[in-house]
């Protein structure tokens, strides 16, 4: 799909599957909250960052197209306190400026939740900025643990680092690994998720045999590959992203590393098997959180995304699907729009009904779990296919 920098998206009804939809509708009155004045007229607006420019782009449209999904079956559905909802997105481009600008817009725009937030060191410095302004936060995809700082409107609805590194440690326990190495691109996300599998690896006995920090952008990680073949850890785990995780593997199994290569969510993207090339991703596994084609039950929803947004879904478009779902249960139980009693309405959310099962926010507003399971890629698509759901 093609993306403008900004856009403003008006609702129309969509026939979804909506087996997950809760019934949110309601009555108005005396409404005020996210800069609409203390109206209780026109829409309840919900902001979207997220990457549509760049080398992320293809999340930003996962995300925008999973969060529209919701809102049009909500809008269906009567809308939530009998006003309609509405999606305003903002390009971030995974940068920490940009992302800065694409917020003081949606601040400007009057919205009354945020439930956007892909990349972490772009998330990051928007969070004070919504917070000054009383606008809740649910976030879909970021989930460096330096998110939650303790502010009061700050949600992350994927599993955190911390989360992601124990099912890293979990999986290479489970094939036998007794050596492991970590490589991160030194961004908030990266880094964060490398430090904390090295962490929990030595806490479980495992023998850390090196750790390393790569520049973005390059094309040559010869010395990193040159590491890797010479240590032979029995499992490496690359916490960046996809484009240059896939030059890394490659370069890594050119000079003999032959162990078993884990990549971090944010590399998981059929992208990663193309810039690998054919024969090289035998070995590679992720962790990540399980995208709709793994999901039980969701071939109706599945069927509903494809129709809105003309393809199939990906990363991330479930969480924001349930990101809207979300906020919207939560100005619903509220039966207000003000800050503090959707806030205090999403702390209070027990067992709600998402993707990654039931919900509940432990005090510092991430999930009481996880949900990491392990994936592959598949050698004929270059899909990341699941593998593993660390249950056995």
């Amino acid at each position: 799909m093609s993306h403008g920098p900004r856009r403003r998206v008006r609702l129309l009804p969509l026939a979804a599957g909506a087996s997950l939809l809760l019934a949110l509708t309601g009555c108005s009155g005396g409404l005020a909250g996210g800069g609409d004045g203390g109206g209780d007229e026109g829409p309840i607006t919900l902001g979207m960052l997220a990457p549509f420019s760049g080398s992320e782009s293809a999340f930003g449209a996962y995300m925008q197209n999973g969060a529209q999904l919701a809102i049009d079956e909500l809008n269906a559905d009567g809308g939530v306190l009998g006003r309609d909802l509405e999606l305003v997105v903002e390009d971030d481009a995974c940068d920490a400026t940009t992302a800065v600008a694409g917020a003081n817009k949606l601040v400007t725009d009057g919205v009354h939740a945020s439930v956007g937030g892909y990349c972490s060191g772009a998330t990051l410095p928007t969070l004070p900025i919504f917070d000054e302004a009383g606008i809740p936060m649910v976030i879909p995809a970021a989930n460096s643990n330096e998110l939650v700082q303790g502010l009061p409107g700050v949600f992350l609805i994927n599993g955190t680092g911390t989360q992601q590194a124990a099912a890293a440690v979990q999986y290479a326990e489970k094939i036998g690994a007794t050596t492991v190495a970590a490589i991160d691109d030194a961004t908030s996300y990266s880094a964060d998720l490398a430090a904390s599998f090295v962490e929990q690896a030595e806490e479980a006995g495992l023998e850390v045999a090196f750790e390393a920090t790569v520049t973005p952008g390059e094309n040559d990680y010869s010395a990193v590959a040159t590491q890797l073949a010479s240590g032979q850890p029995d499992l490496v785990y690359w916490t960046g992203y996809y484009q240059e995780g896939g030059l890394i593997v490659r370069q890594a199994t050119d000079a003999g590393y032959d162990g078993t290569f884990l990549v971090g969510d944010g590399s998981v993207d059929a992208k990663f098997a193309e810039i690998a090339g054919p024969g090289y991703t035998d070995h590679v596994v992720a962790t990540f959180t399980q995208t709709p084609d793994m999901i039980e039950g969701a071939d109706d929803w599945i069927a509903s995304y494809s129709e809105l947004a003309g393809e199939a879904p990906g990363p991330y478009s479930t969480q924001s699907y349930d990101a809207v779902r979300v906020v919207a249960q939560a100005i619903g139980d509220a039966g207000s729009t003000e800050t503090e009693d959707v806030i205090a309405a999403i702390e209070a959310l027990d067992g709600f009904d998402t993707f990654a099962g039931p919900l509940t926010f432990t005090d510092d507003h991430t999930l009481s779990g996880g949900g990491f399971v392990i994936v592959a890629i598949d050698p004929e698509s270059g899909a990341f296919v699941l593998e593993d759901d660390l249950q056995g």
